[in-house]
């Protein structure tokens, strides 16, 4: 049986995993960013064309899961980017919750005094706020924040998470997700991308 990580004859058939990694840990947590929103999208996309048996029942969980870790990464390289440019010596900041982090991106580009203002920074993630509110006035508990919701249909206490024992349907628009998160995908790219080239490394 042929290895997964192999190579195939044909390059357009190949995935090169290491081609987009560089020496630098900010960029390659970027680009990273950029495959799991996109592949949240394009999975969205792909159900949007052909849903005849009801595949998005099961891949929705891949596709909020992709979304979200894509979301946490460009968040995290934010972060990581505006605390070289202030001076700060931590790197990574917060485990997985993506309101948490939000809320430290928010805090450094208080204080980093660059070009992207706070008024510009709460005007280009206007979407991203509203999806973050939504997603945790559903995930949200005294205990957890409960963001492994989309991998496993339960926490660590095992308790179920909300779509298992909510009374009727738990729904998503795929034509909204698709158009929502291309809007996340793009500004956070941006604005991250910004950060990094041109804020950090002087890159004009």
């Amino acid at each position: 049986m042929k290895s997964i990580f192999s190579e195939n004859q044909d390059i357009d058939k190949t995935a090169f995993v290491n081609w987009r990694m560089h020496d630098d840990h900010i960029l390659n947590m970027l680009n990273m960013a950029d495959g799991f929103l996109t592949a949240a999208i394009q999975l969205g996309e792909i159900s949007l064309h052909d849903n005849t048996y009801k595949l998005a029942d099961i891949t929705v969980f891949a596709m909020l899961t992709n979304a979200n870790h894509g979301i946490e990464l460009y968040l995290k390289a934010m972060t990581w980017s505006l605390n070289e440019i202030i001076g700060n010596q931590i790197r990574i900041e917060g485990g997985h919750d993506i309101e948490q982090i939000y809320r430290t991106v928010r805090s450094r580009i208080r204080h980093y005094g660059g070009q992207i203002s706070i008024q510009e920074f709460n005007l280009q993630t206007a979407q991203l706020k509203v999806y973050i509110d939504e997603l945790f006035s559903k995930i949200r508990t005294k205990k957890s924040d409960n963001m492994d919701f989309s991998r496993y249909p339960l926490n660590q206490k095992y308790d179920p998470h909300f779509y298992v024992v909510q009374a009727g349907n738990v729904t998503v628009d795929l034509e909204n997700f698709v158009s929502r998160f291309r809007e996340i995908h793009g500004k956070l790219k941006v604005m991250s991308e910004f950060l990094f080239h041109q804020e950090l490394n002087q890159d004009w």
